[in-house]
């Protein structure tokens, strides 16, 4: 899978190399995720960074907000190092960014990537002395650079300049529209004014964040039109749990299918508690689902009705989901292209054969009433009978054999 979607064009944008990992229209939508550990503290940053890497985040973003956190990077990096992980890492600059890269050179060595946000690089006349600063080191060590524009934190400078104007205009927008156009000129002038610097065109990525669906849609619709940079795309606080996740779908999806997009992050606030990677895995199922990528092997799950007052199909579709994402690791590294098994755990006999035969390799449960055995379904064609207390444990073992004898050993 690789933009290969009916209906779907994907705007053109030219190639920016992130540490390897490469964005823009010629490849695979990027995920990447953020830490929200305190980056002085160089064990549990670089633990939590390995551990979004190994869920599938190929790019991790860290803060780098303090004297202490820009050389604490270096440490970062060799725990990393040490771990076997590889992931580029990007250094998250606000305030004070000029002054960190330029007095820690090993940090602006070993970052990946620069993300600055023109609203918060220095006010008044330090503002463009500061931005230029940040620009030419990233040149100096050869760094690409998102401009990443946030509503929460746009330039005021040029808002109110913007507002003025439009006070003054014979048929004035509403204010929205005018943050909206903030926002967009705040990144395209910041980019403008990066190349005149010298950084080249194929190292600048763009954002224009915030956090409302309809209006994160208008803002990179209008963005995608007027250059060819390419768009990182997210919320800027997308919220926690099923509202964050379903903002986050309903926004991303919207653009992506328009062909608008080349990376992104699900910004969710995560549970007390909660594992930082639930928003890689979002990322990652919101790519699936649409076609764009293969992640891991995705699961069609019954979710149940009147003929299905057992939850054993329930256990089973969880029993299933669990297994692949524990298996994919080693199996990813072993065959080919196991990222497309598609499986599917049904409840009765209504949709269950039919949903079955569509998947690679499905099961259809029996329902209430209905004989209990589960017939299984194998590339289309009826292949065993499942029956008894071992009937998970059974499905769990088709499965295995079916990716150790149908995929290409690598």
């Amino acid at each position: 899978m690789n933009n290969e979607v009916p209906g779907r064009a994907r705007r053109v944008s030219p190639t920016v190399n992130v540490g390897g990992i490469l964005i823009g229209s010629a490849h695979p939508v990027v995920v990447q995720s953020m830490t929200n550990t305190d980056t002085e503290d160089v064990r549990s940053t670089a633990n939590q960074i390995a551990e979004l890497a190994r869920a599938g985040s190929e790019l991790v973003r860290i803060t780098v907000n303090t004297e202490k956190a820009a050389a604490s990077v270096a440490g970062i990096m060799e725990r990393l190092e040490m771990m076997s992980c590889e992931v580029p890492v990007v250094g998250d600059f606000h305030y004070n960014g000029h002054t960190l890269l330029q007095q820690h050179p090993e940090c602006a060595r070993l970052l990946a990537k620069y993300r600055i946000n023109p609203g918060n690089v220095g006010f008044g006349k330090k503002r463009d002395d500061q931005f230029a600063t940040i620009v030419e080191l990233a040149i100096e060590h050869d760094k690409p650079v998102r401009i990443g524009v946030n509503w929460g934190s746009l330039d005021q400078r040029l808002l109110a300049s913007l507002m003025d104007a439009n006070g003054k205009s014979s048929s004035p927008q509403p204010a929205d529209a005018v943050m909206r156009e903030a926002l967009i000129r705040s990144a395209l002038d910041s980019a403008a004014q990066a190349e005149e610097l010298g950084l080249a065109h194929d190292r600048i990525i763009l954002s224009c964040k915030v956090s409302g669906v309809q209006d994160l849609i208008l803002v990179y619709r209008e963005l995608a039109q007027r250059c060819d940079y390419p768009l990182h795309l997210g919320l800027t606080e997308a919220g926690m749990g099923s509202k964050g996740i379903v903002s986050s779908t309903a926004a991303l999806a919207v653009l992506l299918q328009e062909g608008i997009g080349d990376t992104i992050r699900i910004s969710l606030t995560p549970e007390p508690g909660q594992s930082r990677t639930d928003e890689v895995i979002v990322a990652q199922e919101l790519l699936q689902s649409m076609g764009l990528r293969a992640f891991t092997p995705m699961v069609t799950a019954c979710p149940g009705c009147g003929r299905t007052t057992s939850t054993f199909f329930q256990s089973l579709a969880r029993d299933v989901t669990d297994h692949v994402r524990t298996q994919m690791p080693q199996w990813k590294l072993r065959y080919a292209g196991v990222e497309n098994l598609n499986l599917a755990v049904m409840g009765c006999i209504v949709n269950g054969p039919g949903e079955s035969r569509q998947a690679d390799i499905g099961i259809s449960l029996p329902g209430t009433g209905e004989s209990p055995v589960a017939p299984v379904f194998i590339d289309g064609v009826k292949a065993a009978t499942l029956r008894g207390e071992d009937l998970a444990a059974d499905f769990l073992a088709l499965i295995d054999k079916y990716v150790s004898e149908k995929y290409q050993k690598i």
